[in-house]
C-alpha cells in the first residue's frame, strides 16, 4: 500500500475523474489508514511503498504491478502522468526478494489482471493491451483467461469483477462482452451477479482473503449476498478515493503465494445469486 500523501484530481484519465473536484485531503489518509489498520486487524501484513511527490494516483498501489511467489510482470501505464509509478513499484518489489518482469505491452497491473487460484484472468479493453495476455503466461508459466471490458466507467477489470475463492466470483455482466460474460461463467462455479448501484459505489472493487471481503461500506447489497455465501463482509470507508476512480482494491497491491492452500468450498451445488435483472 502507499498512502496517498499527494492525493488529487489534477487530471482526468477515466471517467470518474472531474479535474478541480475538492479532494479532503484529511478525510483521504484518514480513511485509507482504516483500511491498512483493518488488513492488519484480519491478521495480513501490509507492506508500504513511499508516496513520490508529483504522482497523486500512486495510492493506487494495485495498479504497479502482478505479482505471484516470487516473480512479477511489472505495470507499463498508458498515461504519461502516470508513468514514473513503474520503477518504483519494480525498486520497492526488488527489495522485498521479487524478481521483477519488465513488460513490453501496456498493463496496469492488478487493475485488469486477477489471480484466480491457479490461473489468472486478465482484461484489455481501456488500460491493458491484448499482448500483455502473453506476457503474462511466459512470466508465470499459467493459463491466461482473457476478457474484455466495454463500459468505459469499468476502466478496469478490478472495478467489475472479484475473485472471491477458487470457487467464486462477483462481477457486473453489462462491464463485459457476451463471450467474456460466457468466459467468467464457465470458469467458475459460483458466481454472484452485482447490482448496478454497487458496481457504480465500486463494491467490486475489493480484497477477498477466501474467508474475509473487505469492500466499500456504500456495497449493501453485496454485502449481504457475500455473508449469504459465508463470507465475512468487511465494509470500510474509501469514498474520498473514488473521486479519482478508485477504491479498497485500487488501493491494494496483493502478493500471491502460489502455493497458497485454496480456502474451504462452500456449497456442494452450483449457486447463481442475481442481485439485479439482465437483458
Amino acid at each position: 500500500m502507499c498512502p496517498p500523501t499527494y492525493f488529487g484530481v489534477f487530471y482526468a484519465i477515466n471517467p470518474w475523474m472531474q479535474v478541480g473536484a475538492p479532494v479532503d485531503l484529511d478525510l483521504a489518509l484518514a480513511q485509507w489508514a482504516e483500511l491498512r489498520a483493518t488488513y492488519e486487524r484480519l491478521g495480513h501484513t501490509v507492506e508500504l511503498l513511499a508516496p513520490l511527490p508529483g504522482l497523486p494516483d500512486m495510492v493506487f498501489a494495485a495498479n504497479g504491478a502482478f505479482v505471484v511467489g516470487d516473480r512479477a510482470l511489472g505495470a507499463r501505464f498508458r498515461e504519461t502522468v502516470r508513468a514514473a509509478e513503474a520503477p518504483a513499484h519494480q525498486a520497492f518489489l526488488e527489495r522485498l526478494g521479487v524478481d521483477v518482469f519488465r513488460p513490453h505491452a501496456v498493463n496496469e497491473g492488478e487493475g485488469d489482471v486477477a489471480w484466480a487460484y491457479g490461473h489468472i484472468l486478465a482484461a484489455s479493453g481501456f488500460r491493458t493491451q491484448p499482448q500483455a495476455r502473453s506476457e503474462l503466461a511466459e512470466t508465470f508459466g499459467l493459463p491466461v483467461i482473457p476478457l474484455e471490458l466495454t463500459d468505459p466507467r469499468f476502466y478496469h477489470l478490478d472495478t467489475a469483477l472479484v475473485v472471491l475463492d477458487e470457487s467464486t466470483v462477483a462481477y457486473f455482466p453489462p462491464a463485459f462482452s457476451p463471450s467474456s460474460r460466457a468466459l467468467i461463467e464457465s470458469s467458475f462455479r459460483d458466481v454472484i451477479v452485482t447490482s448496478e448501484h454497487d458496481a457504480l459505489v465500486l463494491g467490486l472493487n475489493a480484497v477477498s482473503d477466501g474467508a474475509h471481503v473487505v469492500l466499500a461500506s456504500q456495497a449493501a447489497e453485496l454485502a449481504d449476498a457475500l455473508a449469504a455465501r459465508g463470507f465475512e463482509p468487511v465494509p470500510v470507508d474509501v469514498s474520498e478515493l473514488m473521486k479519482a476512480g478508485g477504491g479498497v482494491k485500487c488501493a491494494t497491491l496483493e502478493l500471491h503465494a502460489p502455493d497458497r492452500a485454496a480456502p474451504p468450498v462452500r456449497h456442494k451445488h452450483p449457486v447463481r445469486t442475481e442481485m439485479m435483472e439482465t437483458a
